[in-house]
């Protein structure tokens, strides 16, 4: 089973260059997840803070490593007070 989430992060625009500047590097640290099919994130042209987002993981195993290792990262320090606003849902083969 594969889960999906999409959505987008809404961050407070006193902290944008923060974000904006430790995004790269958690992209490249999601993708490199065991299990991590597909991360993309991008900036809206309309709303300079929110960020859509796009994951999909091979499992639901898969998937809680890394909300967990999100929630220890420097990336889940610097995103705390973000308003996360996301849709999951399990794809079955």
């Amino acid at each position: 089973m594969t889960i999906v989430l999409t959505g987008y992060i809404k961050v407070p625009l006193e902290a944008l260059e923060l974000i904006k500047r430790h995004l790269p590097d958690h992209i490249q640290n999601t993708r490199r997840e065991p299990g991590c099919l597909v991360f993309e994130v991008h900036q809206s042209a309309e709303d300079a803070g929110v960020f859509t987002v796009v994951e999909r993981f091979k499992n639901q195993a898969a998937f809680d490593a890394h909300q967990a290792r999100v929630k220890g990262s420097l990336w889940g320090q610097v995103t705390q007070n973000a308003e996360r606003v996301y849709d999951v849902e399990t794809i079955k083969p």
